[in-house]
């Protein structure tokens, strides 16, 4: 029986191998947004801190240079926490550019795959005539084998 070779094999196992690495890459992209998502937290976790410390610095007897170093701990988480939702806007983008990319490769694997299953079909369609062709030799054979002893 014939073996169904396709002729773009290696073609296809490198568009694996590259949806393999997309998917890697998107994976590594998923992470480091969650981890910028996460710093983000703790930063507002901080200042949250820090403004209930001002509360209680406000109430009782007052210690100005500790409302200040707290007033200028709130400032400076405030900046923090404005840089860090830039990092998680860039970590977004970079996730999305990632997620474009692995579209990209599994619709070029995905024709690939088609293709070959095309061609698979053709090799059976093929296959099938080829072999109709024997049994109508061997018939034809037989008939007129048979025919000529009598």
């Amino acid at each position: 029986m014939a073996k169904f070779v396709y002729r773009m094999q290696s073609i296809l196992d490198i568009k694996y191998k590259l949806e393999e690495q997309e998917k890697t890459a998107y994976g590594i992209a998923a992470q480091k947004l969650q981890e910028e998502n996460k710093k983000l937290q703790q930063l507002m976790l901080r200042r949250m801190e820090y403004e209930k410390r001002a509360k209680e610095l406000a109430v009782g007897k007052i210690d100005v240079r500790a409302i200040h170093e707290n007033k200028h701990a709130i400032d400076t988480m405030k900046s923090l926490i404005r840089d860090q939702i830039m990092q998680v806007h860039v970590a977004e983008k970079q996730v999305e550019l990632a997620r474009k990319r692995l579209q990209a490769v599994m619709v070029e694997r995905k024709a690939h795959e088609k293709l070959r299953e095309k061609a698979f079909e053709q090799f059976q369609a093929e296959l099938a005539a080829e072999e109709a062709k024997e049994i109508d030799q061997l018939v034809s054979f037989t008939y007129h084998d048979h025919a000529q002893k009598e």
